[in-house]
């Protein structure tokens, strides 16, 4: 098998792991801040360099070969390493410590990015480096200190510590209520619902738990993302189902009002994931940390 003498260069490297993860090349220069044809550029040299294909034409649009799909699952992990890896050298150089974690995007900027001030005023000396993800991954490959997992105790070659269970509240913006009176919990079908495309059987839950019909399919807007149908409850578009600690800010100031609850029958919770067997001083300071900011929640 042939083998090359000298790595290609790291902007090589970063415009092709940005083009194959959108499987675009405009996506890609406007994610770098460069010209199409400057991403398009140094795709063809990183092929040059090794000497495959990367990319495939298919009309106006670039899809991944074989081995660009191999070369991009790969990559994609070591650039991570890699820039942890410099930022460690940089926080040692400073005398801080360096805490990179994986976050669920939501729970980021919902809950934890909000936060974050008080652990930053209490331990100034730690720096943190902090990455989105949305499905489970090995911590140790990707160099990961640790990670805010949602779901069963089951992460493969990780600790997990609890935090908090996942209270659902069934919500909607006063500007509805006003015009759709509620006198029973079953009433609230009367309004329209609003849907979480990964959770479709919410709504079903709750009617089965009002003592209706489990197998109802109930019509609505959906999203995938809970972002989106927080701005849509919050416009009145709809009743929604969703976690109290994202709209925490929403039901404390009136913008959004409890109108039920979801027992939680899943045993679904919210944990802080470390590799097995790690021993990181500041891990523990920040597990201590949001282990308090879990419990002053209840």
């Amino acid at each position: 098998m042939p083998r090359i003498n000298s790595l290609p260069s790291l902007a090589l490297m970063r415009s092709f792991e940005a083009a194959a993860r959108h499987e675009s090349y405009t996506m890609a220069a406007e994610e770098l801040g460069v010209t199409q044809s400057a991403v398009s550029r140094q795709v063809r040299e990183l092929e040059a360099a090794i000497g495959v294909t990367l990319f495939r034409r298919i009309g106006r649009a670039v899809r991944l070969s074989k081995a660009g799909r191999a070369l991009r699952d790969e990559l994609t992990g070591d650039l991570e390493r890699l820039s942890g890896t410099i930022n460690r050298a940089i926080a040692a150089g400073d005398g801080a410590s360096l805490l990179t974690m994986a976050v669920l995007p939501t729970f980021a900027t919902r809950w934890l990015v909000p936060r974050l001030p008080d652990f930053k005023a209490r331990h100034p000396g730690i720096e943190l480096d902090l990455h989105s993800y949305t499905t489970p991954f090995s911590l140790e490959e990707r160099r990961m200190d640790l990670a805010i997992h949602f779901g069963q105790s089951d992460w493969p070659g990780a600790q997990l510590r609890r935090l908090f269970p996942e209270n659902l509240v069934v919500i909607s913006a006063p500007v509805l209520l006003r015009h759709h009176r509620l006198e029973t919990d079953t009433q609230t079908f009367d309004l329209p619902l609003l849907h979480l495309t990964s959770r479709p059987d919410l709504w079903s839950r709750y009617h089965s738990q009002l003592g209706l019909d489990r197998g109802a399919v109930f019509p609505g807007m959906r999203f995938d993302q809970f972002s989106m149908l927080i701005v849509a409850a919050v416009a009145g578009l709809g009743a929604a189902i969703l976690p109290s600690y994202l709209i925490e800010e929403e039901l404390t100031s009136g913008v959004l009002t409890e109108i039920g609850q979801i027992t939680n029958t899943t045993n679904s919770a919210y944990y802080i994931a470390t590799p097995t067997g790690q021993k990181n001083g500041a891990v523990q300071v920040f597990a201590e940390w949001i282990s308090k900011q879990a419990r002053a929640r209840r």
